[in-house]
């Protein structure tokens, strides 16, 4: 979409999907508080039918699931997205209302303007676009929204298993991605697996006098020597076990890591990181391969100012695990209280807090990964930073799983509009502007190629540097 009219067609569709995040950023849909959901997925429902969407919504564990179809064509590509957005606290850090889209600088702020508003706005843009260019859209297009991606997606499992057969398509986009200060598009092609629990250990029914501390055991230090022998100083998982059943890195993987530009020192500047575990090429295997244990909390006894002589009668710790194909975050359950166990601490309780996600990973060799690079070279002008797999989490493996693993046996792929700074889950989240602007121009590239499939790589182009493979575009097997 290059010529002036179309690029002008495109800078319409483009403000016209900013008005659409500017309203759905204004619903404030907190699935972990139930704030907004019915009214949120309705409004996205409306905004879908608009545009020649049949749209159903199916009853959820918090909040409604919507599965929307339109377009027909030789591909059918299947959309992943989800409505509601994290809690807005601390709500004194915003510098502007959280749930007004404000743009300062050539950033949008607001609650979901990158997770996952801002995605979802920028491919209904591109969609339009395509529509108006073309007269119709060339792919049959599947889109699931869901509204408990926040609260670990305890519907979506089921649900897939449900409507597989409704599902069934060749490609899935996933819902979000990123693109680097340089400007190049940010791919993966995975998500790691997440598990999370809380860590609870009581020993009376009440607060004591801390001079009992000589004569009764302290819940705060028995958590203590728990997560301690959990990680070591590098920040590998200790227990027993744990990586008996990681899946080995491909060539394609090594490869793909290998040309990921630069260290982490734009995370490092962003949040003044001052001790971490990992940075030059270490830095991307590590946060592409390596699985994990985060402490996200601590709680128990008195936290107030000055002291309190107090010995705690209760505490709790909470703990995520990042897994990694092929880890079973059932099994990493038995191995931890295993553990747990195995050092004389097996009267510390482990509560699962929320429905576990199975890690995914798709083959870089792919056709419909092929053709996603090469809209994203097209729509940027520049090659794509290929990650063999996100380092965060989602419910992905629903969709990639197959072959007696419950799933569609899909290959994903996030692209998206997220940038470095763009504080998702923080205080003053946001996008830059350009970077909406240049998804909507990928979607609109994608769906086009899309529309001219012909079961291999369908337009896959020259790239920028006359030919060079781009960063996973070795053809070889990604697993």
């Amino acid at each position: 979409m290059s010529n002036h009219l179309e690029q002008a067609l495109l800078d319409r569709h483009v403000a016209r999907g900013l008005d659409d995040l500017r309203a759905l950023v204004a619903l404030p849909s907190v699935s972990a508080q139930g704030r907004m959901l019915p009214e949120t997925a309705e409004a996205v429902s409306s905004l879908l039918r608009e545009e020649g969407f049949a749209v159903r919504q199916f009853p959820g564990t918090v909040a409604p699931v919507l599965l929307a179809e339109a377009g027909d064509g030789p591909f059918t590509l299947l959309i992943y997205n989800h409505y509601d957005v994290q809690p807005e606290d601390p709500l004194e850090l915003w510098d502007t209302p959280p749930f007004e889209l404000t743009e300062r600088d050539g950033r949008l702020y607001g609650r979901g303007a990158s997770d996952d508003k801002g995605e979802l706005a920028s491919r209904l843009a591109a969609v339009r676009a395509v529509r108006e260019q073309l007269g119709h859209l060339p792919v049959k297009v599947k889109w699931l929204i869901e509204g408990e991606e926040e609260v670990g997606s305890p519907t979506l499992e089921r649900f897939v298993a449900e409507h597989a057969a409704e599902l069934q398509a060749d490609g899935c986009w996933w819902e979000f991605g990123g693109i680097s200060p340089e400007g190049q598009p940010i791919l993966s092609l995975g998500l790691k697996g997440v598990m999370c629990v809380e860590l609870r250990c009581r020993v009376a029914e009440s607060d004591l006098h801390s001079s009992l501390g000589a004569v009764i055991d302290n819940p705060l230090y028995r958590l203590a020597r728990a997560v301690a022998s959990l990680r070591d100083e590098q920040g590998n998982v200790t227990i027993p076990g744990f990586h008996d059943d990681v899946r080995g890195a491909s060539e394609a993987d090594r490869e793909a890591i290998a040309r990921i530009p630069g260290d982490g020192q734009a995370v490092r500047d962003t949040f003044g990181v001052r001790r971490p575990l990992a940075t030059g090429p270490e830095y991307h295997r590590r946060t592409n391969l390596h699985p994990v244990v985060n402490v996200n909390g601590w709680g128990g006894g008195y936290q107030g100012e000055g002291s309190k002589t107090v010995l705690p009668g209760a505490g709790f710790v909470k703990l995520d695990f990042r897994l990694v194909p092929d880890q079973d975050p059932e099994r990493v359950l038995t191995l931890l209280r295993e553990h747990l166990a195995a050092q004389g601490l097996d009267d510390i309780e482990v509560v699962e807090l929320e429905a576990h996600q199975k890690p995914a990973r798709a083959d870089a060799g792919h056709p419909f990964v092929q053709a996603c690079i090469a809209a994203a070279r097209a729509a940027h002008g520049k090659d794509p930073i290929v990650h063999p797999s996100s380092g965060a989490s989602g419910p992905m493996f629903p969709f990639t799983g197959g072959a007696g693993g419950g799933g569609l046996g899909l290959p994903c792929v996030a692209v998206g509009i997220g940038n470095h700074a763009g504080r998702v889950h923080a205080p003053n989240e946001n996008i830059v502007r350009e970077h909406f602007a240049r998804g909507v121009a990928f979607g609109a590239e994608l769906l086009t190629r899309l529309g001219q499939w012909d079961g291999g790589l369908p337009n896959p182009g020259t790239p920028p540097d006359g030919g060079k493979t781009a960063p996973g575009e070795s053809g070889k097997q990604g697993r």
